[in-house]
C-alpha cells in the first residue's frame, strides 16, 4: 500500500469515526419535526388594523399638542379610522402654525382642508401596506424570540398564505395553553405619572363628564387584593415617560416582601429619560402600566435611571413568562388564532417507524441490486453509500438540522442518488475493459471520465433543492435540506471513498483482477 493511498484511508476511517461519535446516541443528538416528534400546529392573524391604529394616534396627539403648545387652545382632534384622523377648530390665526407643525407627518399622511378650519389627514395607501408588512415581520421575529426562549427545539415561525398570517410549529409542546398565552401575551409596558386615584369609578376621575385633556383613566388592581378581584382606575398621562422599547432586560426577582416581582433595566436613553423624570417628580405616584392595566402605582421616593422593578402580586410562573415577554418585546398589534392542530408522540412514532421501514426495505432492494448485478464491486458501492449516509446523519445534527418525515424521504432518495453515481463509474469501468484496458487503467479512467458527469448532475439537483429550500414551506424545507446535505456527501463518498476502496483491493491482488 502506498504513501497516498495509506492516508486517504485513515481519513476516511478518521471520517466515519467522528461522524458516529457525533450521532450517539442519536435519540439523543438528532432533532424530530413536528410530525416525528409531536407537539402543535398553529395558525394565527395579526390584526395589522392595531398597528395603523396606533401610528394614527401617536400622529395625532403629537400634532395636536405642537397646536396647543403654539396658543391653538381651541383645537380637538379625532381618530376617524385606523388611518385617519382630523384636526378642528384652527382659526386663521394658527393657520401657518399647523402647516409648520403638519410638515413632518406629511411625509406618511396626505393633508385635505375643510371648512371652519377643518383637516383631515389620512394615510397614504403605500405607506399603510408597509407598515402592514413591517408588522407582520415584527411579530415573527417577536414570536420567534418568545419560542426560543421557551427551550422549543427547531420551531418554525413564517408567513402562510395571507399577507397577515402566520405559521407557528413548536414541536415537543405538551402544554399548548401555556405556549399559545406566551406567543400572544402583548406585554406592553408603559410608565406614567398618575394625576389621580386610585378611585372605585372613572366618573370619579373625569371633570364635567369628560377626560381631562393629554390624560386617560387606565383600570388596575386594588394594591395587596388581587386575590379579592375587584377593580380600581387611574387617571394617568396620555403619553408614557418610557416604554418596552427602552428596556435592556428583565428578569424574575422578589420584592421587598420576598414575592416574586420582575426587575428590569433600561437603555442608555431611556435611562435618562426616566432619571430626569422621577429627578423632577419626587413625592408622586408612577403608574407601572402593563398592556393597558394598572399592576402597581408606587411613589417615587427619589431619582432612578436604569434600574426597576415590577410587583404586581404575581405567582412565580407568572413574573417568569412577563419577564421572557417584556424581553423578547411586545408584539406591535394583537393575534387572533384561526387555526390549531395537536399532533400527538404516538403519531409521530409510527411516522418514525414507517419511515425506517422504507428506508430498510428501500437498502435492502439496493444491497441485492447492486450484488446481482456488478458481484463484488456492488460491496464496494453499499460501503460506499453506508458512509454516505453516517456522514449526512452527522452533519445534520452538527447544523442542527430538524428531521422530518419528508426529510426520511431525502434520506431514502440520497440512497438513490449514491447508486445512481456508482451505476455510472461501475459501467464505465466495464466499458473501458471490454476496450482491452488494464483493470488499474480502467478503474482509474471510470473514476475519471465519470467525475464531470457525476459533478454536473448534482449541481443540477442542489439548484433544485435551493429553489425548494428559499419558496418551500417547512416540510418541504426539511426534504430540501437533507437532499442538499445528501448530495454535498454523497459526491465525497461515490468518488473518494469508493475509489479508494477499488485500489485496496487491487494493491492487494497480484493479478489486478476485480469481480464487476
Amino acid at each position: 500500500m502506498n504513501k497516498s493511498l495509506r492516508w486517504r484511508i485513515l481519513a476516511i476511517a478518521g471520517v466515519i469515526a467522528i461522524c458516529a461519535w457525533a450521532i450517539y446516541p442519536p435519540s439523543q443528538t438528532v432533532r424530530l419535526g413536528l410530525d416525528l416528534k409531536g407537539g402543535v400546529h398553529l395558525i394565527l392573524r395579526v390584526q395589522t388594523d392595531d398597528a395603523l391604529r396606533l401610528e394614527t394616534e401617536t400622529a395625532m396627539e403629537r400634532l395636536r399638542e405642537e397646536l396647543v403648545k403654539g396658543g391653538a387652545a381651541s383645537v380637538t382632534a379625532t381618530a376617524q379610522s385606523v388611518s385617519e384622523f382630523q384636526i378642528a377648530g384652527v382659526t386663521p390665526d394658527h393657520d401657518a402654525q399647523l402647516r409648520q407643525a403638519a410638515a413632518e407627518i406629511e411625509q406618511t399622511y396626505d393633508r385635505d382642508s375643510g371648512v371652519n378650519g377643518t383637516y383631515s389627514f389620512k394615510m397614504k395607501p403605500n405607506i399603510a401596506n408597509q407598515l402592514r408588512t413591517e408588522t407582520v415581520d415584527q411579530a415573527i421575529r417577536t414570536i420567534e424570540r418568545r419560542v426560543n426562549e421557551l427551550g422549543v427545539a427547531e420551531p418554525i415561525v413564517a408567513k402562510q398564505g395571507a399577507q397577515d398570517q402566520i405559521m407557528v410549529e413548536l414541536p415537543g409542546v405538551t402544554d399548548v395553553s401555556h405556549a399559545k398565552e406566551i406567543i400572544r401575551s402583548t406585554s406592553l409596558l408603559e410608565l406614567k405619572l398618575v394625576e389621580q386615584g386610585p378611585v372605585s369609578s372613572k366618573e370619579q376621575l373625569m371633570t364635567n363628564g369628560a377626560v381631562p385633556p393629554d390624560t386617560e383613566i387606565v383600570p388596575g388592581v386594588p394594591s395587596g387584593r388581587a386575590a379579592e378581584g375587584g377593580t380600581v382606575y387611574y387617571l394617568v398621562h396620555r403619553v408614557p415617560v418610557v416604554s418596552g422599547r427602552d428596556l435592556r432586560t428583565a428578569k424574575p426577582s422578589l420584592d421587598e416582601n420576598n414575592r416574586p416581582a420582575v426587575s428590569f433595566s433600561l437603555k442608555p436613553d431611556g435611562a435618562t429619560k426616566f432619571g430626569n423624570f422621577t429627578g423632577s417628580n419626587i413625592g408622586r405616584y408612577l403608574a407601572i402600566v402593563l398592556d393597558k392595566r394598572v399592576v402597581s402605582a408606587p411613589v417615587i421616593e427619589g431619582r432612578i435611571s436604569d434600574e426597576g422593578r415590577i410587583a404586581g402580586n404575581f405567582t412565580q410562573q407568572e413574573a417568569q413568562d412577563l419577564s421572557l415577554t417584556l424581553r423578547s418585546g411586545a408584539l406591535p398589534a394583537s393575534l387572533t388564532y384561526l387555526e390549531e392542530r395537536t399532533i400527538g408522540p404516538s403519531l409521530g412514532a409510527d411516522s418514525i417507524r414507517a419511515g425506517v421501514v422504507a428506508s430498510l426495505v428501500g437498502l435492502g432492494l439496493v444491497v441485492l441490486f447492486m450484488l446481482a448485478f456488478y458481484k463484488l464491486s456492488g460491496i464496494n458501492a453499499i460501503v460506499a453509500m453506508t458512509v454516505n449516509l453516517l456522514v449526512l446523519m452527522a452533519l445534520m445534527v452538527y447544523f442542527h438540522a430538524t428531521m422530518t418525515l419528508p426529510g426520511i424521504a431525502g434520506f431514502i432518495l440520497t440512497i438513490g442518488m449514491g447508486v445512481d453515481s456508482n451505476v455510472l463509474i461501475f459501467e464505465r469501468i466495464k466499458e473501458e475493459l471490454l476496450a482491452s484496458k488494464g483493470v488499474r487503467a480502467a478503474v482509474q479512467a471510470g473514476f475519471d471520465r465519470v467525475f464531470l458527469t457525476i459533478l454536473d448532475t448534482h449541481v443540477a439537483s442542489l439548484i433544485a433543492a435551493a429553489f425548494l429550500f428559499q419558496f418551500g414551506t417547512g416540510p418541504i424545507r426539511g426534504f430540501a435540506t437533507t437532499l442538499t446535505i445528501g448530495l454535498l456527501t454523497n459526491v465525497f463518498t461515490s468518488v473518494f471513498v469508493s475509489r479508494a476502496l477499488f485500489e485496496v483491493v487491487l494493491g492487494q491482488s497480484r493479478t489486478a483482477k476485480i469481480s464487476i
